[in-house]
């Protein structure tokens, strides 16, 4: 039996606006009745993660369903689809996890990267911003690569959502697009490599799946240029240097998440230096046991 998974959709048959979904066996319940935001189930999970879990699924008597392929589309009007599955969360992530992600920013840099090799065996990890949840593309939906750079690249994730508490209540599929040429340019441009219109993709739902180990699972990426394979590779999550407990205790530092948080943790696929995204682009993100995000590229 699949876990649950909490997921955010649009269906004209279902009133307007964003609802939020059960999907327990490929059929989604429409439990927006119950709960009307991910805020709304993430705060009640606080010191009682497995119970809210149960909330959930006593929800969904007798609520209206779909099956689940009635929402793989792509986003439109008045098509049924899902969202990003967040809402008033904040998305943060950190960087330079994976061995391969601290050697890539060293190539990337223009001064020999020294300050990524030094945060990779550092105590303190790297954290930082990336999006609102209300700016997050869905599955299927347009990712963006800024139209002033040069070196564009999908960077494929897994996602840990921690609740107000900062208890992790579940996983989900991430990719963090950035712009490498402009990281590499200066450290301090981070920032505007990371945090723009559509750099940012979650979906296509949170899976319940409350623990501080991380899922024994392979992450597989890949990329599509003009229906041809422009580029494939795969990491396993075994390699995250950190561990959730240990992120979720910086990123919960001085800082105060009430309706919960989601945490991009870092890539360990990079592809080659030569390569850069293109308008057009079909990125697909696959982690086992947790789902499969498709986006297209489009310049922002």
């Amino acid at each position: 039996m699949t876990k649950p998974t909490l997921i955010r959709f649009i269906h004209p048959d279902s009133g307007a606006g964003a609802r939020v979904g059960l999907l327990m066996e490929e059929t989604v319940y429409d439990i927006t009745v119950s709960f009307a935001w991910v805020s709304m189930w993430l705060r009640s999970s606080a010191n009682r993660v497995q119970e809210a879990i149960d909330d959930l699924q006593k929800a969904t008597e007798g609520k209206k369903s779909y099956p689940l392929s009635a929402f793989d589309a792509v986003p439109a009007k008045g098509i049924p689809h899902l969202l990003a599955p967040v809402d008033t969360q904040e998305v943060w992530a950190a960087g330079v996890t994976y061995e391969r992600s601290r050697a890539a920013r060293q190539e990337e840099s223009v001064d020999g990267g020294d300050v990524y090799a030094r945060v990779y065996q550092a105590e303190r990890p790297e954290i930082f911003f990336k999006a609102l949840g209300w700016r997050v593309i869905g599955h299927q939906g347009e990712v963006g690569i800024r139209s002033d750079a040069t070196w564009s690249v999908p960077e494929p994730e897994l996602v840990v959502v921690f609740n107000p508490t900062m208890q992790a209540v579940g996983f989900t599929v991430g990719n963090d697009v950035s712009s490498r040429d402009i990281e590499g340019a200066n450290p301090l441009y981070l920032p505007q490599a990371k945090v723009y219109t559509a750099s940012c993709a979650l979906g296509p739902g949170i899976i319940l799946s409350p623990s501080d180990e991380w899922p024994d699972a392979t992450i597989r990426m890949n990329i599509q240029r003009d229906g041809k394979a422009a580029f494939e590779g795969e990491v396993p999550t075994s390699r995250i240097k950190r561990k959730i407990n240990e992120l979720g205790s910086y990123l919960g530092r001085s800082n105060h998440f009430p309706d919960g948080v989601a945490l991009l943790t870092g890539t360990g696929i990079v592809p080659p230096n030569d390569f850069t995204l293109a308008a057009g682009d079909v990125v697909e993100i696959t982690i086992d046991g947790i789902g499969t995000l498709k986006n297209t590229v489009k310049v922002v």
